[in-house]
Parts: structure tokens; sequence; C-alpha cells
């Protein structure tokens, strides 16, 4: 639906049904200030949860006594904050916990310029700005604290989309019987002890001991993973997966719906795999290993499906091209952030879909101690690839990139040659092959146990570990001469042709140079190393014709 249309349509309804402002929606006839509007949204987030509501508004261009939509000159995405600091972000860093706000802007019956802030409800604790709730009482703007029973219903409200129960759904007409013949298998898995009284379990009870229904009623958590596909409209959900593909400029793909139990496999199956080698240096025998590990693919589906943010109405995005898998759903980590769960350290406390999230353990679609992101880069790194990736350039969403081929050689016959190597120092050095930052306290374990070399931000593979790999020559090429060979070079190449331009003396060194600098690097090099030779007393420049030349101060030394 156009946006235009679709919220002219929930402005009409709220205005005609409202009448006035309340806790949850607010008229503003123009932008104020900053601080403001960071309470404004703390307080609406608030209220909405109080009303029962899923969404608070914050409206732009309407005079709050009399609602007449009047337009607003508020631009948002200029809008600038204290500190010149983009106005969005500004409100982003300073409201707690983390919720996905949308700003945007709409035309009231074609000519009315509109913009509104849509704010999802407080959710088990109270919506912040700058450390403190806000609420909405009467037509005032004010601090949550001092309304005790609010903040405690508030710290009481959550929700568990999954585990609503779907009206007029039932288990003969909405559950595909294949879907629940997996879960049989899968809870069997997960629980062998009841292999044989599962068994004497018809559908209705087993479906219950599993936590996919309550009481013998359909679960939005049942749906999801065991229901029939033409069944999905009941779930006010688009409830699919997109699956593209993106190779060699073509591009192809597949949706997929209801039951996740069935289709994340029969995704899967659509992604191409296949075997491929990789030599290590001491030896003739190479490693074949898979392009993905299947475990690992259903793993980041099955995460999807079990971490989804339900509330936003949107797709499960997997993507395939030739280098890696990404997948992307909605809602950010819900608790912590993935490189704390790496380790397999770190057990959640709590989960945004608990209901579904015991369902899927129970038939073992996932592991609910946090070993899941562990598991993914163990089997990386026991497949010698490179480690997972996780964007976290996008608040709203969490996007895997799970590689499939081989970055940098090295890398991968360092982890076939070197079996000793933990995780964490797979990690640190999957970082330097794909040159992106590491802390400096990493940097300085890696150094301590001469593992890399290089000055930041240009590490490489140190020379203990070149020796055992193989790597001799690379490691030479990133290392390059030192500044005495090159500075003997040079002087010895005077010596034979008396005069060298400046390219002549440029084509000289350029390759002796470590293949880490960039070319403006090694032009700034051999800058330094000339000046200091002139200051020295070694070499002098002259003007030959048109032409700058360098020669030897004392050609008969």
């Amino acid at each position: 639906m156009d946006k235009n249309i679709k919220y002219t349509e929930i402005l009409k309804g709220q205005i005609s049904t409202l009448r006035k402002e309340t806790r949850y929606v607010e008229f503003k006839s123009n932008y104020q200030e900053v601080d403001r509007l960071g309470q404004y949204i703390s307080a609406l987030s608030n209220g909405a949860c109080l009303d029962r509501q899923d969404f608070g508004y914050l409206y732009f261009g309407i005079e709050d006594e009399t609602l007449n939509v009047v337009g607003t000159t508020f631009a948002p995405s200029s809008a600038k904050a204290k500190g010149n600091e983009a106005l969005e972000l500004y409100l982003r860093r300073l409201i707690t916990p983390k919720i996905n706000f949308v700003i945007d802007e709409f035309h009231y019956n074609e000519d009315k310029r509109v913009v509104v802030i849509k704010i999802p409800a407080a959710a088990n604790e109270p919506t912040c700005f700058k450390g403190k709730a806000w609420i909405r009482v009467d037509s005032h703007t004010t601090e949550l604290a001092p309304y005790t029973d609010w903040i405690r219903t508030i710290y009481n409200s959550r929700v568990d989309w999954t585990a609503q129960i779907i009206e007029n759904a039932t288990i003969e007409n909405d559950l595909d019987p294949g879907a629940i013949l997996m879960a049989r298998k899968g809870y069997v898995q997960r629980h062998p002890d009841f292999e044989d009284i599962s068994k004497e379990w018809d559908d209705a009870t087993f479906l219950d001991k599993a936590c996919l229904t309550q009481d013998g009623q359909v679960t939005r958590a049942a749906m999801l993973l065991i229901g029939k596909p033409e069944k999905a409209y009941k779930l006010t959900h688009i409830a699919q997966m997109d699956w593209k593909c993106v190779q060699e400029g073509e591009v192809i793909g597949q949706l997929f719906t209801i039951p996740f139990i069935k289709t994340t496999t029969e995704l899967m199956l659509k992604i191409r795999n296949y075997q491929f080698k990789i030599y290590p240096r001491n030896s003739l025998i190479p490693a074949e290993v898979w392009k993905y590990d299947t475990r690992s693919i259903l793993e980041g589906l099955h995460n999807c499906v079990a971490h989804q943010d339900y509330m936003r109405g949107e797709r499960i995005i997997v993507t395939e091209t030739k280098e890696k898998i990404t997948f992307e759903n909605a809602g950010d980590f819900y608790e912590g952030d993935y490189e704390q769960y790496i380790l397999g350290t770190k057990t959640p406390k709590s989960y945004r879909n608990p209901f579904l999230m015991k369902a899927m353990v129970n038939v073992k679609m996932i592991d609910s101690q946090g070993y899941g992101i562990h598991s993914l880069f163990e089997r990386q790194k026991e497949r010698f690839l490179p480690m997972p990736d996780y964007d976290c350039t996008a608040d709203s969403h969490v996007i895997l990139h799970l590689p499939g081929i081989v970055i940098d050689n090295n890398y991968s016959q360092m982890l076939m040659e070197n079996a000793n190597l933990n995780l964490t120092d797979a990690i640190l050095l999957d970082h330097i092959q794909k040159g992106t930052p590491i802390s400096d306290d990493a940097v300085a374990s890696l150094r301590k146990r001469k593992l890399i070399e290089g000055r930041k931000p240009n590490f490489f593979v140190a020379k203990s570990i070149a020796q055992t790999t193989g790597q001799k020559v690379e490691y030479s090429r990133h290392k390059g001469l030192d500044g005495e060979t090159c500075e003997s070079l040079l002087l010895s190449s005077l010596k034979d042709h008396r005069k060298l331009s400046r390219q002549d003396i440029d084509k000289l060194l350029w390759n002796t140079l470590s293949d880490m600098l960039d070319d403006k690097q090694k032009k700034a090099k051999i800058t330094n190393l000339l000046s200091k030779l002139r200051r020295e007393g070694k070499i002098q420049n002259q003007t030959a014709g048109n032409k700058s030349v360098w020669s030897l101060l004392n050609p008969t030394t």
C-alpha cells in the first residue's frame, strides 16, 4: 500500500475515534526542540504499553486543539541536534532500551505534508530518554517515576506474539500432518527417554507436550512451524522466507512459506553447494571441504525464524552469491551482542519469542544454551574457511554473512597446518586477513606470541608462522627490504649509471618495498630516503635541461 494512503487512513481513524490526544497519540503543529522530542518518544512508547497498543504516534503538522491538519515544514533528515549531530542518530543514541521507532513523512489528502514518528510500545521495561522515563498525563509530558503502579504494569507487560492463540484454528484443519511427523521425530531426538511413550500420544497430546499448542489450541508458534501453507493468512503476518541467488549476472529466487520446520530444509537444498580442494604447502594431499556446511545453513535459517521480530511484519531474507550466504531477519540482538556468544560461554537469560523458542528447542530445530553462534564459528574453523560476519550497521536487523570461499590462502593453510590455534586466535587472524581492525590489546597479544607483524593498520602474518606454513615468500613480500638495503641498492645504481631521474628511482625501488604499502605510502617512503641521503651529503639533486636528476655527491667514493 502507498504510504500516503496508509498513514492517511491511520491518521483519519485516530482523529475520528480518539477526538483528542491520548497517552499514545500526540499532535504538534511544528517541530520544537530535540530534547523535548526525545521525551515525547519516551512518553508515547510507555503510554502505548499502558493502553495495550502496539505503537505510539507523534505527528507534526496537526493542531493539537482543533486536530486540523495544517502541514509542517519540519525536515527530520536534515535537522541537527546538539553538537551538529544528526537528529535521528542523537535520539537513537539516548533512548534506552533501543526501540525501532520510524520517522516518516506523507501527504495528507495529497496536499498537506505531515511528519510522523511511529514508536513501538515499551516492553519489559520503561522506555527512557537520557536515563529518565516519561509519560503523558492529561495534556502534559512528565516523568514516569512517581507513578509506581504504571511502572509495575510496564515491567509486567511482556506479550509474546508467538504464544498468542489463533482464533478459529484447529489441529485437524490448520496444521500439516507431515510437519507434525517431523516435529515428533525431532522431539524424540531431543528427548530420547520419551521415545516409547510418545508413540502412544495422539497429535493433540504431543503438540501440548512439545509446547506448540496450549490446551489443544493452535498458537502462532505452531502455525509458523507446522501450519498448512494455505492457512498462513491466519497469522496476520507475511510468514515468508525470500531466497535469491545472485551469480554471474543472473538473479533467480523463490519464496518459501510455512511450515518452517519443512521449508527451511527445502530452501537449504536450493543453495549451490559443492566440494573444493585446499592444498597445504607441505603436502600433495589436499583437504576437500564443502562450500557450505549444511548444519550451518540450517542454523542460520532457524535462528532467523526463532529470533525474528514478528511485530515488524517482515520476511526473512536469504541472499546467495558466489562468495557467501547472507541471512537477514527483523529485530536486533535481544540480549547482549553476538561477540558474547562466539566462545560459547554466555547463556541468554531471555528471548524475544520465548514460546516459539521453547517449541523449536523441543523439536530439535535450535539450541537454547547460546551455543548456536559458537558452533557456526567452530565449524568454519574446522573447514579452514573465513569466520562468519555479523553486520552491526543495522540497529533494527540481524544480518549474518556466511563465507563459502577462501579469502587468503595463507589463512586457510595456517588453520590446516596449525591445529593448536584456538578459536580466539583464529578469529583475530581472520580480522587480519579481512583487513578489519582489532583492539590494541588483541594486537599486543598476537605480537607477544609472534603471530603477526607490521604496523597499524597494515598487519600481516608473522615470520614464525610463515616458516611453519611455508609462507616465506609471501612474508618477505609483505615485509619488503629494510631501509639499509634500499639505500645500498640506490647508491650502487647511482654509481653504475651516474644519474637517475625520480621516475628511474621509483622504478628501481618500487617492488622492493612492502606490498602492504599503498602507492602514496611507497612514494613518501622513497622521498624520505632521498631526503635522508641528501642531508647526509651522499647524493645531490640537479637540473639537467628540463629534467631533475639525482647523482652521487662524490662519485669517486
